[in-house]
């Protein structure tokens, strides 16, 4: 991967990451979780790393945050009403913000291997993917069925619950 899109999914990454701390609307915030989360995918992937990559969308940009965007619509939450900023707890927070920037740049400025870029690695000839698949769908095909059938339950008895009764 050219270092451009490195820079380019990492800013992206903490970009989005802030924002999920800084919005006020919750549905916004989960949705710059799920763009965090994509760009995280997208560093996984640029490290060879492509079985992770794509379990991090499946999982974590898909299934946990279709549940917390479930949550917040079911608890029906609003944004949250503007209030006034604390500023001595806001300067402390950029100002540890600030010493943990200061000490990173220390450690790796003073890490002899820090300088030097890292070797290639070398191909693997081994599949992981097709070895996960094949370990989850021959020893453990009853229970990850099991769960497939407890989640899809959950999620019909969450339905249920939720159901608003006409007046």
């Amino acid at each position: 991967m050219p270092a451009f899109l490195f820079w380019f999914f990492a800013i992206l990454m903490l970009a989005f990451g802030a924002a999920v701390v800084v919005n006020r609307n919750p549905v916004a915030s989960a949705l710059s979780l799920v763009v965090s989360f994509l760009g995280l995918a997208a560093l996984f992937m640029s490290l060879d790393a492509y079985f992770i990559g794509i379990i991090q969308i499946l999982v974590y940009a898909g299934a946990v945050m279709v549940l917390f965007l479930f949550i917040i619509m079911l608890l029906d939450l609003r944004a949250e009403k503007l209030r006034k900023i604390n500023w001595p707890a806001s300067a402390g927070g950029i100002a540890v913000a600030l010493a943990l920037a200061v000490q990173i740049c220390y450690v790796v400025g003073n890490f002899r291997f820090a300088r030097h870029p890292f070797p290639p690695l070398a191909r693997s000839t081994i599949d992981d993917v097709h070895n996960v698949g094949s370990l989850l769908f021959e020893n453990y095909n009853l229970p990850f069925q099991i769960i497939g059938v407890l989640v899809l339950v959950a999620t019909i008895g969450v339905v249920v619950l939720s159901k608003r009764e006409l007046k």
